[in-house]
């Protein structure tokens, strides 16, 4: 890419998402209260196993963006509570079917609800989760709030799939790869974003804005998460480490290893890919091609350029505690590689 990387922050402190949790608190006990009582059902295993993954030290980084938004538009309303918190069954219940999809065993640092209660239970209850989040835009009303959260989430259905076909495919080249995360991913964060937009009753002009901040914030995101698979430990990430290197998933540092590799790192990659080079001497071996090449460096560059996208679409807003909530937000999700 040839556009000029600026640099994200500048302040000495590590960025975090404590200006946006303060910013949105009433708002998310509100949204709590909502998740907690529309997880509920008459069949116990439902809210248990639910419960197990809402409860799990998730950060509510998509239902907040929704509120802080909100308050970046001074809306005044309380639309925006329910559809926070389908928001989040809609990111609830596509993490149930991930870790089905891929086998994890871990979950920011617990054990997973498929390998706790199985399989088909953590599929039917992320069916259940899907069908709450419907419920929750339909009570609103507003058929553009449905259209925007519906979309989304069929897009993150098409992503999923497009990476289980790419999966164990080295060949798959870095356009292919940002298609994949931009649907998986950075399509919740933008539909988040923007439905604040919709409530608050602004012009098409303020939604394009907030889903540009939100889409480039999910790719950031993604990029960083793709990246401390290989560059971090289970404590930091909440997972196994290499846990996209084991499963031949490839992610854009293995993208660039592989383009820019020796034909030796080429058939390291084609068979670590393959899933015939999965050991942890395999990862390190890995790790040390990924840092040799420049993949890891250029990915988390890459990272920081999104990053910039997003804080660049926030330029129209007046400056206020929203809005530097909503910077930071991206400071954050770019410094978790640090």
């Amino acid at each position: 890419m040839s556009a000029t990387v600026h640099p994200i922050g500048g302040a000495a402190r590590v960025p975090s998402l404590d200006p946006m949790i303060q910013l949105v608190a009433a708002d998310l006990n509100h949204v709590n209260a909502v998740i907690l009582a529309r997880m509920q059902s008459d069949v116990a295993l439902i809210p248990e196993l639910a419960g197990h993954l809402i409860a799990g030290g998730g950060k509510r980084m998509r239902p907040m963006l929704t509120l802080a938004c909100a308050r970046l538009l001074d809306y005044q309303g309380s639309r925006h509570h329910k559809l926070a918190a389908a928001v989040e069954f809609i990111h609830t219940a596509t993490l149930l079917h991930d870790d089905v999809v891929d086998g994890s065993g871990l979950r920011r640092g617990k054990r997973t609800a498929n390998i706790i209660w199985g399989n088909p239970a953590s599929v039917l209850v992320g069916d259940f989760l899907f069908s709450r989040s419907f419920e929750l835009m339909v009570e609103d009303g507003s058929l553009k709030v449905l259209r925007i959260l519906s979309r989304a989430s069929s897009v993150i259905a098409e992503g999923e799939v497009d990476q289980l076909t790419a999966q164990r495919r080295v060949e798959t080249g870095e356009d292919h790869y940002l298609e994949i995360i931009s649907a998986k991913t950075a399509a919740l964060f933008a539909a988040a974003c923007r439905i604040a937009a919709v409530v608050a009753e602004r012009e098409e002009p303020v939604e394009r804005a907030l889903d540009s901040y939100g889409r480039n914030l999910g790719i950031a995101f993604q990029l960083i998460d793709d990246a401390i698979d290989y560059a971090s430990d289970a404590q930091t990430m909440g997972k196994g480490v290499g846990d996209d290197f084991r499963d031949g998933k490839p992610t854009l540092p293995v993208i660039l290893a592989y383009a820019r590799g020796s034909e030796a790192d080429r058939a390291f990659w084609r068979a670590a890919m393959a899933g015939d080079r999965a050991s942890d001497a395999d990862l390190a071996d890995a790790i040390l091609r990924l840092r040799d090449t420049g993949a890891l460096d250029d990915t988390f560059e890459r990272a920081r350029l999104y990053g910039q996208r997003a804080i660049d679409a926030l330029g129209p807003f007046p400056a206020g505690r929203a809005k530097a909530a909503l910077v930071e937000a991206v400071e954050f999700a770019i410094s978790r590689a640090y």
